[in-house]
């Protein structure tokens, strides 16, 4: 007899209990208010506090490994703890990159493609390993580990694009946001013909994934970057308070908060 999941959960196997969001505009929504907030958030540290780039990271790498061990520890998707190690993860993702390209001189293009090259090193090995790339239904021990490593790195991978887009082409950072809203609107246009297309679910969904995170970091930008230099100089902790409290907003007021009732799965 099969035994329930919710009540009995052994160690290496969560069931047929998802540990993600189903994945609707809400959850977009709250994943660009998540990026928009790794940024500023990141920002705050390394720059208002003046903490620098390597001390950020590591304080923010730290936050990253408690968020995620609470995370896996837990038997099913709660939604505090999923959407804190998103936002761990953009954080990262932001002290991180800022860290191989300034600190480090590696540059935003050299940086873009290491990343780029390791997150698709990530998914292939993921595909390898289990047969498929869950999107919407995580519900095992490996593949939490590859959805949050993929994750991670597509953060970080992000923020070089981003700054890339919007410093090394001149575009600045409006513009920069508004090219990324548009590649993003051609995902989910493909999305909308991917039968016709012949293309995996999973693509689409991380070529979403990484091309968010640019877009939340040209919007941080944006948002508090000084006027000379294209910004509209808001305070970085101040931006970061108001887009912690819009993803509260969203995340309590949305089926965020359901569980799927199917198991899915994409690859």
């Amino acid at each position: 007899m099969r035994s329930d999941p919710a009540t009995d959960v052994r160690r290496d196997d969560l069931g047929d209990l998802s540990k993600v969001p189903p994945v609707t505009a809400a959850f977009w929504v709250v994943k660009i208010l998540a990026t928009t907030l790794g940024e500023t958030g990141g920002d705050a540290l390394s720059m208002t506090l003046n903490l620098g780039y390597a001390v950020s990271t590591l304080i923010f790498l730290a936050f990253f490994g408690v968020a995620v061990a609470g995370q896996v520890g837990a038997r099913r998707y709660h939604p505090a703890l999923y959407w804190a190690v998103v936002v761990a993860t953009t954080t990262v993702g932001t002290t991180t990159s800022d860290y191989f390209d300034r600190t480090l001189g590696l540059g935003y293009v050299a940086s873009s493609i290491v990343l780029f090259c390791a997150v698709l090193a990530v998914l292939l090995a993921w595909r390898q390993s289990t047969g498929r790339i869950a999107v919407d239904h995580v519900t095992t021990r490996k593949d939490e580990t590859f959805y949050w490593l993929t994750i991670l790195l597509s953060n970080t991978l992000g923020t070089a694009l981003g700054d890339f887009v919007a410093t090394s082409t001149g575009l600045g950072f409006e513009r920069g946001a508004l090219v990324f809203g548009a590649l993003i609107g051609l995902v989910a246009l493909a999305r909308s013909f991917k039968r016709l297309l012949k293309l995996p679910a999973s693509v689409l969904f991380w070529a979403a994934y990484v091309l968010t995170r640019p877009l939340g970091a040209t919007l941080g930008d944006t948002l508090t970057k000084p006027t000379d230099a294209g910004g509209l100089a808001l305070g970085r902790i101040s931006s970061s308070l108001v887009m912690a409290a819009a993803m509260i907003a969203v995340i309590a007021s949305t089926s965020l908060r359901k569980q799927p009732e199917t198991a899915k799965a994409a690859g």
